[in-house]
């Protein structure tokens, strides 16, 4: 497999992917000039070299040979993504992407998931956005919970972090530090939002069969009432802790699907939980929640040996068979 991408998820992945005896990283490609050049062991903080050297040049990566597959952490953009995907495609490589705008992109951008697809499909590959969320948490795991369920009437995810034990990039993206000023700057020119809460609601929608009227998404800040502090970051009281988002979902005017996701310095309801209004009702809490930077490498690791084995296309963690950790594949 090739590793592309190497900023702050792409290098905490690489030791999932070294330990697993199922996978074997034949090249890594990042286009900051600080990594090029210097072995991938040595960028990951893993404490010896793996032999296999960081390059700006895609071809070069492949020049071992064809690759089954190629994990891909580089941006949330689908319209930013779709190149580097088309990229890869011409390797005919089976490709993981963490994009969060490509994990169910087939309602907000119909024309470049088509597209994606065609250039799947013609290359005799698959490829897949997933991550902990989207991809897992607000969307997966409310579809897998309704499979017990008569009927269904309307989902509701809360999903609460304390942000101080995410990395930094997490931390800026929810704009902690920042003054209300500039926390509304942010947010108009769409630099600062979580992405993905549009399209979890139409993955669920799909899946449950409701036809969405529409989609709100909701943002603001969480203001810090004391002074509380990361690694990184230190919040004074009266600035931005982080950001409290609510996305909504309405099937023939009545709203069917809320999305709550919270997520700030020094949370105190830290928490995921599922509630599914049906028969029978549904309330699925993980006490103290999931540490989003760990879930999110597992399941990107954890996915490879599901997509190399799926249908050529588009694939959403939805129609692709369970996606989970495997004792054959890890020690």
């Amino acid at each position: 497999m090739v590793q592309v991408g190497l900023g702050a998820l792409g290098r905490r992945l690489t030791p999932f992917l070294v330990e697993r005896p199922g996978l074997a990283i034949a090249g890594a490609v990042d286009l900051n000039p600080d990594l090029v050049g210097r072995d991938l062991g040595e960028v990951a903080g893993l404490g010896r070299l793996l032999g296999v050297v960081v390059t700006d040049d895609l071809e070069a990566a492949f020049a071992r040979g064809p690759a089954e597959a190629a994990v891909l952490t580089t941006v949330s953009s689908l319209a930013e993504v779709k190149p580097q995907l088309a990229a890869l495609l011409q390797h005919r490589t089976n490709i993981v992407s963490s994009c969060e705008e490509l994990c169910y992109p087939w309602q907000t951008a119909p024309e470049a998931s088509a597209e994606i697809d065609r250039l799947a499909k013609e290359a005799g590959v698959s490829v897949l956005g997933t991550g902990v969320n989207p991809g897992f948490l607000m969307d997966l795991l409310p579809i897998v919970l309704t499979g017990i369920c008569r009927r269904v009437k309307k989902i509701t995810v809360l999903r609460h972090q304390d942000a101080r034990f995410r990395r930094l990039p997490f931390q800026q993206k929810i704009g902690a530090g920042l003054t209300r000023e500039q926390f509304e700057e942010k947010k108009k020119a769409g630099t600062l939002r979580h992405v993905g809460l549009t399209e979890s609601m139409q993955m669920i929608a799909a899946r449950l069969g409701w036809q969405l009227d529409r989609t709100e998404d909701a943002i603001g800040p969480v203001i810090a009432e004391r002074e509380v502090s990361s690694q990184e970051i230190t919040v004074r009281p009266g600035l931005v802790a982080g950001v409290h988002q609510i996305g909504l979902g309405y099937v023939r005017g009545e709203e069917r699907m809320r999305l709550e996701f919270r997520a700030c310095l020094g949370e105190n309801d830290v928490q995921d939980t599922v509630i599914v209004d049906g028969d029978p009702p549904l309330r699925c809490t993980l006490p103290g929640g999931v540490n989003g930077d760990i879930a999110t490498c597992a399941i990107l690791a954890n996915a490879i040996p599901a997509v190399v084995s799926a249908a050529p296309g588009l694939r959403t963690m939805a129609d692709l068979p369970a996606v989970c950790w495997s004792g054959a594949l890890a020690s």
